[in-house]
């Protein structure tokens, strides 16, 4: 068994490590409003359930040095975003939003995706996402780093308001995974669909 101290790595390669292990990741598509109301839209791969009761979600955003990346700064700032599930049909599309552009410029003008109003948040969603997650702002962490770098990342916890599922996905309070085709994020630039389901019985 190999040993390693992540303390004598570097940021880098503990990412690759860290990313490389705790596979396959779900990945969060997210967006949020810009004071200027320009809707940024990201996708990330940090992400997961926090709680059901109430329904709480986390999304950790890694800064870019000591800045935040504007995900997290417009969350913050308005309270509230909203989270997609990303599928096999617009993972393409969605992953043209990874690019860097400048603030107030919006991810969405690069793809063929199109926004939809939200129900109980102002920032809109994707209308071709079969599953959205309206949230706002739980709790927010400043997490990592030291104390002459200051924090790494910004850890989101955004409670879950409201939910738009497409009808053809439900069924008697859950959801068709098949149907999902959802897309998970492994290392690198490898993602994975959905494979083959096995059964497990919990103890008791």
């Amino acid at each position: 068994m190999l040993g390693i101290d992540p303390n004598q790595l570097s940021g880098r390669d503990n990412y690759k490590f860290l990313s490389g292990s705790i596979i396959p990741r779900p990945v969060a598509f997210v967006t949020t409003l810009s004071p200027k109301g320009v809707v940024n839209a990201a996708p990330f791969s940090f992400f997961n359930i926090v709680a059901s009761e109430p329904p709480l979600i986390s999304i950790s955003v890694q800064r870019d040095g000591e800045l935040q990346k504007d995900t997290a700064a417009y969350a913050l700032e308005r309270g509230q975003f909203v989270v997609h599930i990303s599928t096999e049909t617009h993972i393409e599309e969605i992953n043209k939003t990874a690019s860097r552009r400048e603030r107030e410029e919006s991810e969405l003008d690069l793809t063929s995706l199109h926004t939809t109003e939200s129900v109980r948040v102002e920032v809109p969603g994707i209308k071709e996402a079969p599953i959205r997650m309206e949230c706002v702002i739980e709790k927010a962490l400043e997490l990592g780093g030291t104390a002459e770098q200051g924090p790494t990342c910004d850890l989101l916890i955004g409670r879950v308001v409201y939910y738009h599922i497409e009808e053809s996905l439900y069924d008697n309070g859950r959801i068709d995974p098949f149907g999902l085709k959802p897309v998970a994020r492994l290392a690198g630039n490898d993602y994975s669909k959905l494979g083959s389901v096995f059964e497990l019985i919990r103890p008791k």
